[in-house]
C-alpha cells in the first residue's frame, strides 16, 4: 500500500517538473523572437496608375460643303496630309455651269448699267438745257441705280458660284492623318449625310484624358493651393500602352478639371503627350503612370501588417507586450511599403514581420529594436 502511494507521488512530481519546463521553454519562445521597429517618418515617390483614352489634339469630321456625286479619291485610309492637301473631287460639272451662268449675268448686268449711264447722261445735258422735265431726269436716275444694284447682286452670284465650284475639292483643314473612308467613288454625297467623308487627326502631339477622385484632387488643391497651380506643379507623367510597353516620350498634365462627376466621384485631367515615334492613334486606351510624392509621413513594412474583414492592424509593442492597433493607409503603395496616414505616432515600436502569427498580449523584448522605415 505505502509502495503504490510513492509511485503515484513520484509519477505527479514528475508531470509538475515537465509542465513548469514547458511553461518557461514556451515564455522563452513567447519573449524576444519578434523583429521590431521604431516609427519614423521620410519620404516616398510613388506612381499611381489611371486609366485613360487617347485622342487627337485635333480631330476633324470632314463633310462636304456641296452636294453632288463623289467622283475622285486622293487619299487612302492611313495616309499622312498636309494642310490644304486635297482629299476627295466631287463632281464639278453642274458647278462650272452655274459658275460660267453667273458670269454671264454679270456681262449682261454691266451692259445695261453702261446703257443706262449712257441714258442719265443724256438726260442730264437735256435737262440742263431745259428741253426735257425733271421728271424725266430722275427717271433716268433711277434707272442707273437700278442696273448698278443689278451688277452688284450679279457679282455676288459669280463669288457664291465661284465658291461652290472650289468646294468641289475637298481639302485637309490641318496636318494629320486619314482615318476611315466609308464612301467610294460614284457616292452621292452631302452637307446633311450622318457619316463624314472622313476624319482627319492631328496626331503629331494628342491628348490623353485621365480622371482622378475627389480625394485626390482635394489633396492636390491643399498641396499646391489651387487647381490652377497644382496642374502647374504636376510632374511629367508616363503613358502605358495597350500591350504594357511605355511611351517613350513622357507626358505633361494641361489642365484639370473643377467639375466633380456626380455620378463616378472623379474630375478629368488632361495631358500632352508628344508623338515623336508615332505609336500613339487616336481612338486608343492606356494606363497613365503618375508620380505622387509624400513628404514627412510614417511609412511601415507591408509585412508589419495584417488584414481582418475591411481593416488593416499593427501590433504595437505597449508595456513590453503585442497590442493590436487600427491603422489607416494612403490608397497608393509601392508594394512592399504602407503610408499611414492615422493610427501610430512616431516613436511607437511595432512588429516588424510576421504580425499575422502573433497573438494579443504577446510579451516581446524590444531591447533589439530596429530604426524605422523612414530615410
Amino acid at each position: 500500500m505505502n509502495r503504490g502511494i510513492k509511485t503515484v507521488a513520484t509519477t505527479a512530481l514528475c508531470c509538475i517538473v515537465a509542465l513548469t519546463g514547458c511553461n518557461k521553454q514556451q515564455q522563452a519562445m513567447d519573449t524576444g523572437s519578434y523583429k521590431t521597429l521604431t516609427v519614423t517618418t521620410g519620404s516616398r515617390v510613388l506612381q499611381s496608375h489611371y486609366s485613360a483614352r487617347i485622342e487627337g489634339r485635333q480631330d476633324v469630321d470632314i463633310y462636304p460643303q456641296v452636294g453632288g456625286t463623289l467622283q475622285r479619291l486622293c487619299v487612302q485610309e492611313g495616309d499622312r496630309v498636309k494642310k490644304g492637301q486635297t482629299l476627295f473631287i466631287i463632281d464639278q460639272v453642274p458647278f462650272q455651269a452655274a459658275l460660267n451662268t453667273a458670269e454671264a449675268n454679270l456681262k449682261a448686268a454691266q451692259a445695261s448699267e453702261s446703257t443706262a449711264d449712257l441714258t442719265y447722261k443724256s438726260t442730264k445735258r437735256l435737262f440742263d438745257q431745259n428741253v426735257v422735265s425733271e421728271f424725266e431726269l430722275q427717271k433716268s436716275q433711277n434707272s442707273l441705280l437700278s442696273a448698278k444694284a443689278t451688277v452688284a447682286q450679279m457679282k455676288a452670284q459669280v463669288v457664291n458660284a465661284r465658291n461652290n465650284l472650289s468646294y468641289t475639292v475637298v481639302k485637309s483643314p490641318s496636318d494629320g492623318v486619314v482615318g476611315q473612308l466609308p464612301y467610294r467613288q460614284g457616292a452621292l454625297v452631302g452637307s446633311s449625310m450622318p457619316q463624314p467623308l472622313t476624319t482627319v487627326s492631328d496626331n503629331s502631339e494628342l491628348y490623353v484624358y485621365f480622371s482622378i477622385n475627389e480625394n485626390d484632387l482635394l489633396n492636390m488643391v491643399r498641396r499646391h493651393g489651387s487647381i490652377e497651380e497644382a496642374a502647374k506643379k504636376m510632374p511629367a507623367v508616363k503613358l502605358i500602352l495597350n500591350d504594357g510597353s511605355v511611351l517613350p516620350d513622357s507626358g505633361r498634365v494641361e489642365s484639370i478639371s473643377g467639375v466633380i462627376n456626380p455620378s463616378t466621384g472623379t474630375t478629368q485631367i488632361r495631358a500632352m503627350f508628344p508623338n515623336s515615334t508615332h505609336l500613339l492613334h487616336s481612338g486608343a486606351n492606356g494606363n497613365v503612370e503618375m508620380p505622387v510624392s509624400y513628404e514627412n509621413v510614417i511609412v511601415i513594412p507591408q509585412a508589419a501588417t495584417f488584414s481582418l474583414q475591411d481593416k488593416i492592424l499593427v501590433y504595437k509593442v505597449v508595456d513590453g507586450k503585442a497590442q493590436s492597433v487600427n491603422i489607416e493607409v494612403a490608397p497608393t503603395n509601392n508594394g512592399t511599403e504602407y503610408i499611414v496616414t492615422s493610427g501610430l505616432n512616431v516613436g511607437d515600436i511595432i512588429i516588424a514581420e510576421g504580425a499575422g502569427l502573433i497573438r494579443e498580449g504577446t510579451p516581446v523584448n524590444t531591447a533589439q529594436s530596429a530604426q524605422g522605415q523612414g530615410k
